[in-house]
């Protein structure tokens, strides 16, 4: 099937989880993540109706930015080093994966070189998984108390990338803590957060995080296939 006809299937998908949850399908967006797909391919799935680009990568996105300019919103969804900080403000529209605070006070200062409120996420660290980037659960409230003290960020939400497990339900758990901890994030008011997404859930169980309450989801496999 065509990246079209695969971008078709998960659009219904996603408005049928949407619609189970007793919710508008408009407030789930999809995130096409285009690690390691070519920009004719990207182009193809621009054409077809994406709207937002996902890389794990600053400088492959970089390159295919170069190269596409703004067909379309672009998110930064991997671990970003603070090294790389200065681009990624330049390039992106939303960076997802803000895990500690010195990389939120490099994006903040070289935010503010460019005239620029950088949206983020905070990462979470769900499973307390030691291979995963994400901060700890008992010192993310902490961390978004101390971020939203910079002038030149903006959180949004959190974003998490939970256990790869064989079956979507056995994520279930997951997504629902990350919901519960969004919304006591939410009760606090701390001024500067505004907490409206929740970017969770991916090709294998993204309709799982519809259903608990994802505003962003990333998919990338079953609209380009398996990379190589």
């Amino acid at each position: 099937m065509s990246i079209a006809d695969n971008l078709k299937i998960v659009q219904d998908k996603i408005a049928a989880a949407a619609k189970r949850a007793g919710r508008e399908p408009s407030s789930v967006r999809l995130i096409v993540v285009t690690k390691t797909v070519d920009t004719d391919r990207i182009r193809e799935a621009v054409d077809a109706g994406s709207a937002i680009l996902g890389e794990n990568r600053v400088q492959e996105a970089k390159e295919k930015i170069e190269k596409l300019g703004n067909i379309a919103s672009w998110h930064l969804i991997g671990h970003l080093q603070s090294n790389k900080a200065k681009y990624a403000v330049k390039l992106f529209d939303l960076i997802h994966s803000v895990d500690n605070l010195d990389l939120a006070k490099e994006i903040d200062k070289q935010a503010a070189k460019i005239a620029k409120v950088q949206n983020v996420l905070i990462e979470v660290s769900i499973a307390g998984e030691a291979a995963k980037a994400g901060v700890a659960i008992d010192e993310a409230v902490t961390l978004v108390r101390e971020a939203a003290k910079l002038k030149n960020i903006s959180i949004k939400g959190l974003m998490t990338v939970p256990p790869l497990l064989d079956e979507p339900e056995k994520v279930r758990p997951y997504f629902q803590k990350l919901r519960e901890m969004t919304a006591g994030i939410a009760k606090e008011n701390i001024p500067g957060v505004t907490m409206e997404e929740l970017s969770m859930g991916m090709s294998g169980d993204f309709e799982v995080a519809i259903e608990e309450g994802a505003t962003m989801v990333r998919v990338g496999t079953a609209i380009f296939g398996r990379r190589s």
